[in-house]
């Protein structure tokens, strides 16, 4: 996916009578095949930031542009269309279906995309043993530890091969050493799949592994940090 766009955005949410502002004026831009945090304090606005990015949500004012299009422009069912084949999600609560196995967590988007069968089988298989689980397919969410959980759900995250994976708050309900296994195989994850990762923490030890670090506060960018990402590393 080439870069992120945001363009003078504005968002606020209605409290009763009350309009209470959620982003003022973004402008950003985020690069493409990166590890980029969004950091800042509890209603800072990270969250609404990433509700953008990830086409959850559509700004007030301003423009979203993702691939080269205009999410202001997309129809809802454009919007959800897109989100199926180019972005994925991980959230800090995992949101796995309970009822449903590992195997079929991961398969549940492809099924979305209408993905033939074989093609799904081979796809679901290669991401659980990519993420150390190829022996617990036929496990349910409630027989695997937050750290499983967490894994199952990058799996499904990567599941339709998108560009852009979104995560809030991906270590939030972990201890520190699974979060930074799960940060370690997130970031592995982008470099073998060049995908870009986008996050939402406060969590300091998320931040410095960042390739981009962007800082919110009331709304507001009020600074963003690049530095050399793995990718040109390696290069």
């Amino acid at each position: 996916m080439s870069s992120v766009i945001l363009k003078q955005v504005d968002k606020a949410y209605r409290l009763g009578a009350v309009a209470v502002p959620a982003l003022v004026g973004v402008n950003l831009e985020i690069r493409p095949n990166c590890f980029t945090v969004i950091s800042g304090a509890s209603g800072s606005g990270k969250t609404t930031l990433l509700n953008m990015i990830g086409c959850i949500d559509r700004p007030d004012a301003g423009e979203v542009i993702l691939a080269g299009r205009s999410v202001n422009a997309m129809s809802d069912n454009e919007l959800s269309d897109f989100r199926v084949r180019h972005l994925g999600f991980i959230f800090q609560n995992f949101n796995l279906l309970s009822v449903l196995t590992a195997y079929e967590n991961v398969e549940y988007p492809l099924l979305l995309a209408k993905t033939p069968a074989r093609e799904r089988k081979q796809r679901v298989m290669a991401l659980l043993d990519a993420v150390g689980l190829a022996n617990k397919v036929g496990n349910l969410p409630g027989q695997l530890s937050g750290g499983q959980r967490q894994r199952v759900a990058i799996a499904r995250a990567l599941a339709t091969a998108p560009q852009l994976v979104l995560a809030d708050e991906p270590t939030a309900n972990l201890d520190s050493e699974t979060g930074a296994a799960i940060i370690a195989l997130m970031r592995k994850m982008q470099h073998e799949h060049k995908v870009s990762f986008v996050f939402s923490s406060h969590d300091p030890k998320v931040l410095a592994e960042a390739d981009d670090g962007v800082f919110i506060r009331d709304g507001r960018i009020t600074g963003i940090e690049r530095r050399e990402t793995v990718l040109e590393r390696v290069v």
